[in-house]
């Protein structure tokens, strides 16, 4: 029990080294060298949990999706209205995406990468259909037009909010994530919601940016 768990703790420690060097340097660039000395163990203790560096960096992509489907389980309470949930959500993705390296990394790994996949599949198939049952719920609860086809919904809130991740990324400016959030619900929701519930959903969106400020 005790080696197991001296090896649970290498392995957190190699994944944690890991991803601090793929954000510093990128995939492309990052060396398992560099990570050896980020994480300060031996080569044998990397190599004996993985065996290259592309196996790391999925393992990386697991382990920053896995503390993200946690942050949002809170919004799996079906008190909470799905539309709302879908805005909370995007929030959260934003605020680990700025305070956790590890979910940090894993974003930026599934664009550099380019096939979103970890070491059990594609992750953003999750995503798509977590989003698909939003958008279905909302149009249930009448938040959304009831006219919308689930699947298109879904699949549209997902491709823009993964967008405004991406171009941040690309241009170093993540910290503008709140503010491009607000924008993009501002933006998208008149699409989405009926008139009479515009206002509403603009603002509560807007409350969510509010915790980011100075």
């Amino acid at each position: 029990m005790v080696r197991q768990a001296r090896a649970e703790i290498t392995r957190d420690t190699v994944l944690a080294g890991a991803a601090n060097v793929f954000l510093r340097l990128g995939y492309a660039n990052a060396s398992l060298s560099e990570i050896i000395s980020q994480s300060q163990v031996t080569k044998g203790a990397l190599y004996f949990h993985f065996g290259s560096k592309e196996e790391l960096a999925r393992a990386v992509i697991d382990e920053g999706n896995s503390r993200l489907i946690t942050a949002c389980q809170q919004f799996n309470d079906g008190r909470i209205p799905a539309l709302e949930a879908a805005i909370g959500i995007s929030y959260i993705v934003v605020d680990l995406s700025v305070s956790d390296p590890m979910v940090s990394a894993m974003l930026r790994l599934s664009h550099q990468i380019g096939d979103y996949r970890g070491t059990e599949g594609n992750v953003m198939a999750g995503w798509s259909e977590s989003f698909d049952k939003l958008a279905a719920k909302a149009i249930a609860q009448g938040d959304i037009d009831p006219n919308s086809e689930p699947k298109t919904i879904g699949s549209l809130v997902l491709e823009i909010l993964t967008g405004v991740h991406m171009v941040a990324v690309a241009t170093s400016t993540t910290e503008e994530l709140p503010s491009r959030m607000e924008r993009l619900w501002y933006y998208l929701l008149p699409a989405l919601v009926p008139a009479n519930k515009l206002d509403y959903f603009r603002e509560f969106a807007a409350r969510r940016v509010i915790r980011f400020g100075p």
